[in-house]
């Protein structure tokens, strides 16, 4: 026995084979192929046969690259392969190799593969000869092995871009841009779809070739692609006297179009006729047994692809319809504002995602804006998402300040039974003032738009997202106040219209700020624009957005109202209280009284913070009636009520109640269920006089 452990390799125990044995068997150059170890011997006839000299062979087949054409050398790989892989015991092939002066020459070979007692191919044994004086007899051998290899290539190549096929569309697009009816020597294709016992023609022939009254037709009718549904045999019709006999109504339409034949084949998924494929020829009188049966191989690969593309196109169309009926029917006409939507939709099939816009219209001349974003792309995404828009409208509509209305939504989220979260941002807008309160819960930052079209990001300090905040029991959301002038507007969007996978978040940015500075000043053409330049770089994630433009010049029949909590220790909460108290003043027209009036709520704010445990809610409202005034409320969690007193000289505390009482024309303290509110009112001017 060879010694296996003097070498890296492991050969069998006759290795090399017995030349003498393997001629005998094989009468030709024979090979001995080891796959353990990879090795290939090849006796001296078969070098010749392969034009390689021996001292230019090592007993690596790859060293033998050089003489295989790429495609040759594909095609006997997966021959191969194959044999190995299903347990055949032998393999033959004609192939070409490029001989050393450049030349093309036939060759054959024949292999046995042999195994072990398990069933594991180890070796090879086989023969390789030259084949060319053999197939130069018979050249018509030459042309069949290289059609069938033609035809194969068709149907593979098609078979393999169907694969991609999404959508009926992509389907057509496929056979008719793939080069298979060129290579098929077809001019044109017809492709009808079985719907309800009816034909819908989806795609017609060449340019003219349409008939009129065949875009639907019935199965029972004399056209060729009813007979092949009813029948589910393929109809080959040979010649323009066959076409003309046997479709008497159909060949007076396109017996002007060149057509001397034509393969109407049924399209079959799952042993039931989903509809039929026409391919038309020219120049082509009859078929060959190969090409019929090349054609029935086509059509059946073209019908799963089809079923496949009719399937997600209905999922489709049920998950969209889902998320539409989730989504807002209409948008509110909201007086003093410009507001555009939108939702693009960036998946097939149930991938649909749980994004969602909403408007709120609210009392006082205010709108609430809402964007958001439920995790995952399901339908599942889609139903918790039409739960949620529901909860914040509600919650809003009752009259809970911004902060409130994102906490109540996270605690909802968290008790259902879901394990999504959901981002989001909330922006309640005064039209009057243009005083505009957000809150945002681990959503991306809105943009704030000028009239000249130049966008700012707003930074808005955030909480966590819905559902996860009450899990977590951090359900303070800080409130941000910003002021939106006539002409200005605000864009809430989710992340699909700045996200690109492999791309920087602020390039992303960057793109949206172009996109809105070149873009149309028109709401609704700006928001188109948005849309296409996501699809154009090929986005790949849901899209909903919305604009709300602030008109000028805009006053509520009925008073104004604008609210915001304020907790304690939380300096910027009481900053942007006073902003929207200065704001309110000027933009209600009590721009004499400004000074008292911020002055006397900025005591009452001040109170609540100092005397009590928790935190205010701070409420400016103008109150119609015979007089026009301005009423400021700050409520609290305590139960005590308030008392006036006088400060010593030198006190320098006590003269809150008292500078309230000396600059409002009136204030009081209402009992509030667990705490109170204590308010002023102040007589304010008219619009008119303003």
């Amino acid at each position: 026995m060879a010694d296996r452990a003097a070498g890296a390799l492991s050969l069998p125990d006759d290795w090399p084979a017995n030349p003498d044995l393997s001629l005998a068997l094989n009468r030709m150059g024979s090979f001995d192929w080891d796959l353990d170890s990879g090795l290939m011997h090849l006796d001296q006839p078969a070098l010749e046969v392969l034009d390689t000299p021996a001292d230019q062979y090592d007993g690596h087949p790859e060293t033998l690259a050089r003489r295989f054409p790429r495609d040759e050398a594909a095609r006997l790989d997966e021959l191969v392969a194959q044999a190995l892989k299903n347990g055949s015991s032998h393999y033959g092939a004609y192939f070409r190799i490029r001989c050393r002066n450049g030349i093309l020459r036939w060759t054959h070979t024949q292999g046995s593969v042999l195994r072990d007692a398990g069933g594991r191919p180890h070796r090879v044994i086989g023969i390789v000869r030259d084949a060319t004086r053999e197939l130069a007899e018979s050249s018509a051998r030459v042309e069949l092995d290289a059609e069938r290899s033609r035809q194969t290539s068709v149907v593979e190549r098609t078979t393999a871009a169907l694969a991609h096929a999404r959508t009926v569309s992509d389907v057509i697009d496929v056979l008719k841009d793939s080069g298979g009816l060129e290579h098929l020597g077809a001019t044109s294709l017809v492709m009808g779809l079985l719907e309800a016992g009816r034909i819908h023609l989806v795609a017609e022939g060449q340019e003219g070739s349409f008939v009129p009254g065949t875009r639907f037709t019935r199965v029972d009718e004399q056209y060729p692609m009813s007979e092949v549904i009813r029948t589910l045999v393929p109809r080959f019709i040979e010649s323009r006297e066959d076409f003309a006999g046997s479709y008497p109504r159909l060949w007076p339409h396109i017996s002007g179009l060149g057509i001397t034949s034509a393969a109407y084949m049924p399209l079959i998924a799952q042993a039931r006729p989903i509809g039929a494929l026409g391919l038309l020829y020219r120049e082509k009188t009859g078929f060959t047994t190969e090409e019929r049966n090349l054609l029935v191989a086509l059509s059946s690969s073209i019908a799963q692809s089809l079923q496949r593309a009719m399937l997600f196109e209905q999922e489709h169309d049920l998950a969209e319809g889902l998320q539409q009926a989730m989504l807002p029917r209409r948008i509110p006409s909201v007086p003093g504002a410009r507001i555009a939507v939108r939702y693009r939709s960036a998946r097939l099939g149930r991938d649909i995602g749980g994004d969602w816009y909403d408007v709120i219209p609210l009392p006082g001349g205010r709108v609430g804006a809402v964007i958001g974003d439920v995790q995952g792309h399901d339908t599942h995404a889609a139903a918790v998402m039409g739960q949620l828009r529901i909860v914040l409208r509600a919650y809003a509509a009752e009259g809970h300040t911004p902060a409130t209305v994102m906490a109540r939504a996270s605690v909802f989220l968290h008790e259902l039974d879901t394990d999504r979260f959901a981002t989001c941002i909330y922006a309640e807008a005064d039209l009057t003032t243009g005083v505009v309160q957000m809150v945002r819960a681990g959503h991306i930052d809105p943009l704030l738009l000028d009239s000249a079209g130049e966008g700012r990001r707003i930074s808005v300090e955030g909480g966590l997202p819905l559902g996860l905040s009450a899990e977590f029991g951090r359900l303070e959301y800080p409130v941000a106040t910003v002021e939106l002038d006539p002409g200005q507007t605000l864009l809430l969007y989710t992340d699909g219209l700045v996200e690109e996978r492999g791309a920087d978040l602020d390039d992303g940015m960057r793109q949206l700020t172009a996109t809105i500075r070149s873009g149309s000043r028109n709401l609704q053409l700006l928001a188109d624009q948005l849309c296409e330049e996501v699809g154009e770089r090929g986005g790949d994630d849901d899209v909903a957005l919305l604009l709300l433009q602030r008109r000028g010049a805009y006053t509520p029949h009925a008073g104004g109202r604008l609210q915001q909590h304020v907790a304690q220790n939380d300096p910027e909460a009481l900053s942007s209280a006073r902003h929207m108290i200065r704001a309110a003043v000027r933009a209600w027209g009590a721009v004499d009284r400004s000074d008292e009036i911020e002055l006397a709520a900025d005591e009452l704010i001040t109170n609540a913070l100092l005397h009590t445990d928790g935190g205010a809610i701070v409420t400016v409202r103008v109150l119609t009636g015979t007089e026009r005034r301005l009423r400021a409320e700050v409520e609290d969690s305590s139960s005590a009520l308030p008392r006036r007193r006088e400060a010593g000289e030198s006190g320098v505390s006590g003269r809150g109640l008292l500078l309230v009482d000396r600059l409002a024309d009136v204030w009081g303290v209402e009992s509030r269920g667990t705490g109170k509110c204590v308010w002023c009112e102040f007589t304010v001017p008219g619009r008119s006089a303003t």
